[in-house]
């Protein structure tokens, strides 16, 4: 009777032995180990899962960096564009051949300009 004691006391004192059937059919979680590891393992879970989460975020920040600089290159191209359609049509020869074609009663003035000076 001793005996059979003493092995049932070698075997629960003894590790399992750890099989692949043993992985997978989750009996690894009933281990001493990983009782006692428990609140560290969900801790590492946590952080794995803040990793993942901080990566995903820090990429999709990227994207929309590289679209809103795509944009803004646009967008300076076409204020380019547009300073330069203004620049030509308010230079003095384009205004009067404007007005030389409509007919107008305005002419282009024959005096200098002057300053006028206060006192």
């Amino acid at each position: 009777m001793k005996e059979l004691n003493s092995n049932k006391q070698k075997e629960n004192t003894s590790p399992k032995h750890m099989s692949i059937r043993s992985i997978l059919g989750g009996d690894i979680l009933a281990n001493d180990f990983f009782k006692r590891q428990t609140s560290l393992l969900i801790l590492i879970m946590v952080l794995t899962i803040l990793y993942i989460d901080n990566r995903y975020t820090s990429q999709q920040e990227l994207i929309e960096i590289d679209r809103l600089k795509k944009e803004l290159i646009d967008i300076k191209y076409d204020a380019l564009t547009r300073s330069s359609e203004l620049m030509e049509k308010s230079r003095q020869s384009r205004i009067e051949e404007y007005i030389s074609t409509e007919e107008s009663h305005l002419e282009t003035s024959t005096n200098r300009p002057y300053l006028i000076k206060k006192d």
